[in-house]
């Protein structure tokens, strides 16, 4: 009873607060003829400094236009939970709070300009799922953070002209066609008006889609003004986005190292893809599904490239999918898809051990033989049925072999029936006897490679067609093998799907063979690296190889051109040395005043030469005093001073 008297008291007082409207407001009721109407105030008193708090609770319409009003509250229009129309223009409001606007459901245009705002608080979208006009022109806006762009998502008009905005978020335009890759729609109904006129633009990669959207024709975007323009970088202030070309601006490209893989159960695969862009793009996984993959690793070895991995260890049939490498810049995205297939099943039977089932284990045994090592605790024996070249989860090695436990068993269960038995048991043991001798012998790998391997044998008195199992995995891990049927008269067999740099054990496993004589071998499979860089496969190295030796040969040559110049000017410089000592050589003359006689001795013999006019006088000496005393006349002769 008491809540029946609160409830008529609130309708009571809220019929009587509807006809009322605030002392500095004017209200307007738009009536019609069915009862029915909607109310919108109008409060522009140019004393008015704060939002008023009695406007009536049916208002679909509030105005406050040209007022002192310099804040918005939190919750100032909570009890309006029928405003459609918020008008807040040509004000003085710096500061609005992030819960102003709450409680406004149907809120469908906010308009805001006018006013001195410097920081809007986006978040504050979230409480007006139904707006769709935002205008904030002629404010004080700097900055649109990258939290405000899922808030934008709904609005399709929206006003930021006459701001301070030097650059917008690069994923603001992804949220509209053509850059969400949603089909474009020549629906006027889905058209997004955008104001970004008369703000300072820094023209650089993250403003490369507005500038790109403002070359488009056709969109689903319009601009208000096309003729937008850069005030920075200096080169190209005051070019218009429609001719404006960005340096160093490339949209991502992806490339992968394969677009299918197949690979078989339990196994390890890498997935790389690679990517190029200005600047340098980030790459991410996604599986099919939109979940992110965070297993990788990812580097960037010089500017604009960027590659990734990402490693898949010990593959199930769940990890079968699509795994998308998407990069993303400043300019753009791009993706690449790779399909990922497992191959290979497992089939698990848990059969009792009793007599009557001794054959059907027998014929089991031909699809696979365990290892020398594995045996079996339980009562119970697993068969597990391979496909060709698949990767089987083995059990762990138990303790006694099957066969040992089947005999067991058949013993306790068959004592009545000994005699009867006991033939075939000893046939049996004689074929077994008889099996032993024969094997193969002789196992080796050859034609090692960084994937592949080639076993050879030898078969010992084996039938060419007696069925052999190839058992092989990596070195001390037998949870894992890998199994091949082949016949014992091949001699060999192509193990594939191995891994570079790592130790296998192999083992052939031939049927009726003892436990613990199944020959094995060891052997390591080659390093991709080393196989690719050191083993003179990479055409690179083979160029790098064939300039170097031209270089060495030229250098080889140009040695040996010197030492040919040196010895033939050798041979030259001694004999033009010879011919130099012949010509320098000067025989001196000897000339006296002493007459020859007839019985003079030889080695008083006058050398005698006629010489000409110039060397008489570059010979005669007559500086000194002895040669003017000694001189006669004219016709006397010279003194050869030496």
């Amino acid at each position: 009873m008491r809540r029946l008297l609160y409830v008529h008291v609130f309708v009571c007082c809220l019929s009587m607060a509807r006809p009322f409207c605030p002392s500095q407001c004017t209200c307007v009721f738009h009536g019609r003829t069915d009862g029915t109407g909607k109310r919108s105030v109008l409060c522009n008193d140019p004393d008015m400094s704060d939002i008023p708090v009695n406007v009536p609770v049916d208002t679909v319409k509030l105005r406050i236009e040209k007022t002192m009003v310099r804040r918005i509250p939190t919750e100032a229009f909570y009890y309006l939970a029928e405003l459609r129309y918020l008008w807040i223009t040509y004000n003085s409001v710096s500061s609005v709070d992030t819960a102003s606007f709450y409680n406004l459901k149907v809120l469908h245009e906010l308009r805001l300009d006018g006013n001195m705002i410097s920081v809007f608080p986006w978040e504050s979208l979230k409480e007006m799922p139904r707006l769709r006009t935002l205008d904030l022109h002629n404010n004080r806006i700097t900055n649109v953070p990258n939290e405000a762009v899922p808030h934008l998502v709904n609005i399709t008009y929206l006003d930021l002209s006459s701001n301070k905005l030097v650059t917008l978020p690069s994923d603001l335009m992804d949220i509209w066609p053509p850059f969400n890759g949603a089909p474009i729609s020549t629906d006027a109904s889905q058209k997004v008006v955008l104001g970004l006129q008369d703000n300072p633009w820094f023209c650089d990669c993250k403003i490369s889609k507005l500038i790109e959207l403002s070359k488009m024709a056709g969109t689903p975007v319009v601009l208000m003004d096309l003729l937008l323009a850069c005030s920075g970088p200096e080169n190209l202030a005051g070019v218009l986005f429609q001719r404006a070309e960005l340096d160093n601006c490339v949209k991502p490209s992806v490339m992968t190292s394969a677009t299918k893989i197949t690979s078989g159960l339990g196994s390890n695969v890498l997935l790389r893809c690679d990517a190029t862009g200005l600047p340098t793009p980030t790459l991410y996984w996604e599986k099919s599904g939109g979940s992110q993959v965070n297993n990788t690793v990812q580097e960037s070895p010089s500017e604009g490239v960027r590659w990734s991995i990402m490693s898949l260890h010990g593959i199930l049939h769940k990890d079968a999918g699509n795994y998308s490498c998407r990069a993303k810049n400043d300019a753009g995205n791009a993706e690449a898809t790779i399909t990922v297939l497992v191959a290979g099943a497992i089939s698990t039977t848990m059969l009792p051990l009793t007599p009557s089932i001794e054959t059907e284990l027998t014929s089991q045994s031909t699809t696979f033989t365990p290892t020398p090592t594995e045996t079996t605790n339980s009562p119970r024996t697993t068969s597990t049925v391979l496909p060709r070249t698949s990767t089987a989860v083995i059990p762990k090695k138990p303790k006694t072999t099957t066969s040992t436990v089947a005999q067991k068993g058949l013993i306790k269960q068959a004592k009545p029936q000994q005699e009867g038995n006991g033939r075939k048991l000893a046939a049996d043991e004689k074929s077994k006897k008889s099996d032993a001798s024969k094997s193969v012998k002789d196992l080796k790998i050859v034609e090692e490679t960084a994937d592949s391997a080639v076993l050879l044998w030898t078969a010992d008195g084996l039938p060419n067609d007696a069925p052999l199992t190839v058992v092989y995995s990596p070195y001390d891990e037998d949870d894992i093998k890998r199994t091949l049927e082949t016949d014992a008269g091949s001699g060999k067999v192509l193990l594939e799907g191995l891994s570079s740099g790592m130790r296998y054990s192999v083992c052939l496993v031939a049927k009726g063979r003892a436990a613990g004589k199944d020959p094995c071998i060891d052997f390591y499979t080659l390093d991709r690296i080393y196989n690719v860089e050191d083993g003179g496969q990479s055409p690179f190295f083979i160029i790098i190889s064939g300039i170097a030796c031209a270089l060495v040969m030229s250098l080889i040559a140009l040695l040996l051109y010197k030492i040919l110049v040196l010895f033939c000017t050798g041979q030259s410089t001694a004999s033009d040395e010879e011919e130099l000592e012949k010509d320098s050589y000067v025989k001196f003359e000897t000339i006296s005043m002493k007459q020859r006689t007839l019985n003079s001795h030889p080695s008083e013999l006058w050398a005698r030469r006629a010489t000409n006019e110039s060397e008489r006088m570059l010979l005669c000496s007559r500086s000194s005093i002895d040669s003017q005393m000694t001189y006669k006349s004219d016709s006397s002769r010279c003194e050869y001073l030496c």
